[in-house]
């Protein structure tokens, strides 16, 4: 059996920070999306109304700018090393997150097989964020279901590593989770429990009870 790890990025990947936190920053924008997240985590906006708020805000947005807060972003140390022994396995990886899909498309340089995240527009901004391409909390769980049919896996072949409540979903729908810097509600759903800053650790906690994994 084949395995397909399934990754976060908003502090999962990146840690205490999200993709549209260091894309603001770019643009001197920090107390502004500070606002929005913290709309965002009191659900008092969904996903759609986010990124609608985040694209008008974006409106000076280059791809200079949105290279700089990639390369300038606090990810994890180990990311290409974990998968690219991901792919020497034979298994797959996948990032999967709501942050816009212009910056998560990002991380194919670095060996993800697939990477899928809200469908913005192209940069810079020429048209309205669709409705229709913003994933939310339940999407992720459609687009995983998508990528076992990609690769020929199942969902009991799948393991995610995720942090948020936004992951809970998903952490049900799949056979193992890695809860990485994870907040209570999730770490308490969560196979594994990880807090550090190298997801190869993260990683080994799965490769150690690989066994049972693929037996699932």
């Amino acid at each position: 059996m084949t395995l397909l790890h399934l990754f976060d990025l908003d502090g999962t990947l990146m840690y205490g920070s999200a993709a549209p936190v260091e894309i603001s920053r770019q643009l001197g924008l920090s107390a502004e999306i500070a606002e929005l997240e913290r709309a965002f985590g009191a659900q008092e906006m969904g996903p759609h109304e986010f990124s609608v708020a985040a694209h008008a805000m974006w409106a000076g947005l280059t791809p200079a700018h949105v290279r700089a807060a990639f390369d300038g972003a606090p990810w994890l140390t180990g990311i290409r090393e974990v998968w690219q022994e991901i792919r020497e396995r034979g298994d797959y990886c996948a990032v999967v997150s709501l942050s816009p899909s212009f910056f998560v498309e990002l991380l194919l340089e670095w060996g993800a097989q697939a990477a899928h995240g809200s469908v913005f527009p192209e940069v810079p901004f020429t048209r309205p964020v669709d409705a229709a391409g913003i994933l939310t909390p339940e999407a992720k769980v459609t687009v995983a279901d998508r990528l076992c049919a990609q690769f020929g896996v199942s969902r009991a072949d799948c393991v995610a590593y995720a942090d948020s409540a936004t992951d809970a979903a998903l952490f049900d729908a799949v056979s193992v989770s890695v809860a990485v810097n994870a907040r209570p509600f999730l770490a308490g759903r969560a196979t594994h429990v990880y807090e550090g800053r190298d997801l190869r650790e993260a990683y080994q906690l799965v490769g150690a009870a690989r066994p049972e994994v693929r037996a699932s």
